[in-house]
């Protein structure tokens, strides 16, 4: 199972998403993590690297609903450690 974080600005988007944006989000997560541990993305969630932010990637999880992350240092042998660093719709592109 993928070990993750959460960047303050992460959190902070989060708390900013309305209740059905969150469980969205969430239910994103779950595919995201059964595909990572899979070793493919699904076309639907759209992961693929942020331009102009090397190392950044970033996930669809609604329409307008996007994710930015990172891969960190493994915490577990084995497994992915993912830096969630932002979360909303489009806006979160000015800073990824």
């Amino acid at each position: 199972m993928p070990t993750y974080a959460w960047v303050a600005a992460f959190r902070l988007d989060f708390k900013k998403l309305g209740p059905d944006q969150q469980r969205a989000f969430l239910a994103a997560i779950r595919q995201f993590v059964e595909d990572l541990e899979a070793g493919t993305f699904r076309p639907g969630l759209r992961v693929k690297g942020v331009r102009g932010a090397t190392g950044v990637f970033e996930m669809t999880w609604a329409p307008d609903g996007r994710a930015t992350f990172e891969y960190g240092t493994e915490r577990v042998a084995g497994q992915a450690h993912i830096v969630w660093r932002r979360v909303g719709t489009h806006d979160i592109f000015d800073r990824p």
